[in-house]
């Protein structure tokens, strides 16, 4: 483990309280100071900056294209490359099972310590700073963003949209199948339980059906998550 000076220069912020960095570090397999409740206040100041964050950088986009967009920065590999990228692996603090299991790489703990980071610096010195932060360490990603973006299915967003959240992945149904073999329509439901969400979709084969559902609970999830 390395100092965590280091981590500090790298995030280019100075901690009045380096303790709240330390237990940011600090994965509950270590001890019971850890960076549970960090993570949990570090999760929605990330939420809620880089929904600011998006609603002014692109005026023009629809809450449903905002909703995908915010999911493509919060979910768990984006934050871990943004871990990896400050090295923060090097830094953390593992129970000796994390250690021979290789926590230090695993996507979720590094997702995890960068969000208990953020919640410490927002402990440490307030909104303002832990805004500053986010702005600088997404600012590329944020770049490389348009909201017109098609390059991932419907069915992928819905589900990359729900595990940001932390919520239940959908359940699809085949509700009903009709016409001709060579012509058939399916009805498919589309159920996110979490959110108590079902809504329907149409196609000429069962996975035009679920995209076009997954679609539709897009457009109805973005105000719920």
């Amino acid at each position: 483990m390395r100092p965590l000076d280091g981590l500090a220069r790298s995030l280019d912020y100075e901690f009045r309280q380096p303790e709240l960095l330390e237990a940011a570090v600090t994965h509950r397999s270590a001890g019971s100071r850890n960076n549970e409740r960090l993570e949990f206040l570090g999760d929605a100041a990330l939420g809620f900056v880089v929904a600011e964050w998006l609603f002014e950088a692109f005026p023009e986009a629809r809450e449903g294209q905002l909703s995908r967009l915010r999911a493509s920065l919060v979910k768990r590999e984006t934050l871990a490359e943004v871990a990896r990228g400050l090295d923060i692996g090097d830094y953390l603090r593992l129970g000796s099972g994390e250690l021979k299991s290789g926590g230090f790489r695993r996507d979720s703990i590094l997702a995890d310590a960068l969000e208990a980071i953020l919640g410490a610096i927002l402990l440490d010195r307030g909104y303002e700073a832990c805004r500053a932060c986010i702005h600088r360490l997404f600012a590329d990603k944020v770049a490389a963003l348009s909201p017109g973006d098609e390059l991932k299915d419907p069915k992928t967003l819905l589900q990359e949209l729900l595990q940001s959240r932390k919520l239940g992945l959908p359940e699809y149904d085949v509700i009903s199948v009709s016409g001709k073999a060579h012509q058939q329509h399916f009805v498919v439901s589309c159920r996110v339980p979490d959110l108590d969400l079902t809504v329907t979709g149409e196609g000429r084969n069962r996975r035009g059906a679920e995209q076009a559902a997954a679609r539709r609970m897009l457009d109805e999830a973005g105000s719920d998550v």
